[in-house]
């Protein structure tokens, strides 16, 4: 079930990266395909409900791709879909802005 979304364009890339763990998943996954655990070590202070609320919501938005492999015991990986990408000069543009911010505050 897709969720209505706003009219104003910012509020909708607002929704889809609405906290700080999203972005930081968004963050990691830009690197490449990666494991559960692996996310969660490299997303720092998530707990595992809360990083998988996260990657479902993520998932259902189509900006993330979970593949299962049918192992014992199972594995499971994560990556961006193509719309996913599309969020890495969003997150670049934060990036070289909180760089920036640091540098102007620590001046």
């Amino acid at each position: 079930m897709e969720r209505e979304l706003p009219a104003c364009p910012v509020e909708t890339t607002l929704l889809m990266i609405s906290d700080k763990w999203k972005v930081l998943i968004l963050r990691d996954l830009l690197n490449g395909t990666m494991r559960f655990s692996e996310l969660r070590r490299s997303v720092g202070n998530i707990s595992q409900k809360v990083l998988t609320a996260n990657l479902r919501q993520m998932e259902r938005d189509g900006l993330v791709h979970r593949e299962v492999y049918p192992e014992v015991p199972p594995r499971v990986e994560y990556s961006l879909t193509e719309t996913g990408r599309t969020l890495k000069p969003v997150i670049e543009a934060m990036k070289d802005w909180g760089a920036w911010y640091k540098a102007e505050r620590s001046a």
